[in-house]
């Protein structure tokens, strides 16, 4: 008798141990997701994109080929053309950039007309979108318009199998480093399309790793 009391108070320490355990688990997993869900649309419809160190511009002069040119920004954000050297372009618009190169050829070339092409994207720092934790490829990427976390989640290769993708965090600088819960796993592994949001410029996704 003695020995099946002890049995059955030990079961129901077991018990009593998991249940605190699960309940800890579930308090850890509302801190992590107790951030509003994403609102599902974000982008601006008068957005333009900025340029960064990285693109490459192809910049087109009417009527004067030889002053065209495929040319690169450099890491320090300007860019060098034939007659323009130094031209920051960094932080700016495509027609920005053409206005600027067409004020320095105007000092050399008559009523010049300019055109800006931006042919390969990195954009600046706090216009790309970042991932970091569980992706399969943490990375950054380009922004684009109506980019979704789909489109996201599908250039980083999708998740590990160690993600807690329901509780992953979109840390928006748009809106001062506010937090938002995002359902990866949902999205992803369920295929629920109500849980695709648009992203914005700037915008961090944090995939933390999952409890089991």
């Amino acid at each position: 008798m003695q020995k099946y009391v002890s049995r059955l108070l030990g079961s129901a320490g077991r018990v009593v141990a998991m249940a605190a355990l699960a309940t800890a688990v579930a308090g850890c997993a509302g801190l992590a997701g107790g951030h509003p869900a994403a609102p599902a649309q974000a982008s601006a419809p008068d957005y333009n994109y900025i340029v960064g160190p990285g693109d490459t511009l192809n910049i087109i002069v009417w009527r004067n080929p030889e002053l065209s040119q495929v040319v690169p920004v450099r890491p320090d954000g300007q860019v060098s053309t034939p007659l323009v050297d130094g031209l920051v372009a960094q932080g700016k618009t495509s027609v920005q950039i053409a206005r600027d190169v067409e004020k320095e050829l105007g000092k050399y070339v008559r009523d010049p007309v300019v055109t800006v092409i931006v042919t390969s994207f990195v954009g600046p720092y706090s216009e790309q979108i970042r991932v970091v934790g569980e992706a399969a490829k943490p990375q950054f990427l380009p922004y684009k318009q109506k980019m979704t976390v789909l489109d996201v989640m599908i250039a980083v290769g999708g998740l590990t199998d160690f993600a807690d993708g329901n509780n992953a965090t979109l840390v928006r600088t748009a809106e001062g480093n506010k937090r938002y819960t995002v359902r990866l796993n949902d999205l992803v592994k369920r295929g629920d399309i109500d849980a695709n949001v648009e992203v914005l410029p700037g915008d961090i996704l944090i995939i933390p790793q999952g409890w089991f």
